[in-house]
């Protein structure tokens, strides 16, 4: 008896040709095509998007900016470009100003990094033991965080203030004459560089304080077993265990500090482009604004901005050094 002839109860079964054919009510070859498709084409139409906007606001804006400065190009012909070559770039490297850009640059950077990671590291290790209003205080820290860059330094200008800002009362007060904050180059370095202190301490702390809480317990258990103080279990435990996050901490405030704009041109006034009177606080941010919409040239603007992208690109690769030093420690 063959399958074609077998029955099943007194129904015939199917032939053999019929069995490949889709059951009524049954799934249909369309549907699995138009399934198929979407597992496979779903997730390249969902980051789709993403890649559109990046394309047309990063990389051809980054591509422009390169071609624009292997030319002379001003802010009134934007599209009268004239073929320089390496021009730009040879007239950046003997400006006085653009090493001293480069140096202010580097100067804040420092001032403002150190202090600011330390006290985020201070105040990570002071909310990650058991405080009261726990959630209160990192919320607080956050806020400078949401702040406006335009607010918080017309506030600081106002702080600053050479005959009524509260700094120098409260230097009065202990008997150390009024600073003019703005005259010179530390103090006003320093002044702007307590602007990027206050706003980022907070958001640094949190990054911390995220960390702190991924530590095993069993780590801070057994130094308390052999004896570690709170300060040798930070010294010991947290500290080591916090590299990674220590690392790129440092790397991200390395790049903002670059990438300096905001504060030092509104706590400049209405000459902020120059950095003072002297560029004494002038940075690369600044530099860039003021050679392409101050002197129009938007070839030399151009070349300040490839060279802030080759700088932030070392940065990286000295940031992939050391992380790749670190794992070959643990």
């Amino acid at each position: 008896m063959t399958a074609a002839t077998e029955a099943v109860g007194d129904r015939p079964a199917p032939p053999p040709e019929d069995l490949d054919r889709p059951r009524r009510g049954g799934p249909r070859p369309w549907r699995s095509r138009l399934y198929r498709w979407d597992v496979r084409f779903s997730p390249y139409a969902f980051v789709a998007p993403f890649f559109l906007f990046f394309s047309a606001f990063g990389v051809f804006p980054l591509l422009y900016t390169g071609w624009a400065s292997l030319h002379r190009v001003e802010l009134y012909a934007p599209d009268q470009l004239e073929w320089v070559g390496l021009h730009n770039y040879a007239r950046l490297l003997g400006d006085d100003f653009f090493w001293n850009a480069l140096r202010n640059t580097f100067t804040i950077g420092v001032l403002s990094t150190v202090p600011q990671l330390l006290m985020a590291l201070g105040l990570a290790h002071l909310l990650h033991y058991r405080l009261r209003a726990a959630s209160f205080w990192r919320v607080a820290l956050l806020t400078p965080y949401a702040t406006s860059v335009a607010a918080a330094t017309l506030v600081f200008v106002l702080l600053y203030g050479r005959d009524y800002g509260m700094v120098n009362w409260a230097l009065g007060a202990v008997g150390v004459g009024p600073v003019d904050w703005q005259s010179s180059a530390w103090s006003s370095q320093i002044a702007v560089s307590s602007i990027v202190i206050w706003r980022w301490t907070g958001y640094n702390a949190l990054i911390y304080l995220a960390a702190m809480q991924a530590v095993p317990d069993e780590l801070y258990e057994s130094a308390a077993l052999d004896g570690a103080s709170r300060a040798q279990q930070f010294r010991y435990v947290t500290v080591p265990a916090l590299r990674p996050t220590i690392l790129f901490t440092v790397i991200v405030s390395t790049i903002g500090a670059t990438q300096l704009f905001g504060e030092p041109l509104l706590f400049g006034g209405a000459g902020g482009q120059k950095g003072g009177a002297s560029h004494q606080f002038q940075t690369l941010g600044l530099y860039l604004y003021e050679q392409g919409w101050f002197n129009f040239h938007l070839g030399r603007a151009s070349a300040v901005a490839w060279t802030m992208f080759l700088i932030l690109l070392l940065i990286g690769a000295v940031n992939l050094l050391i992380a790749r030093g670190l794992r070959k420690t643990r």
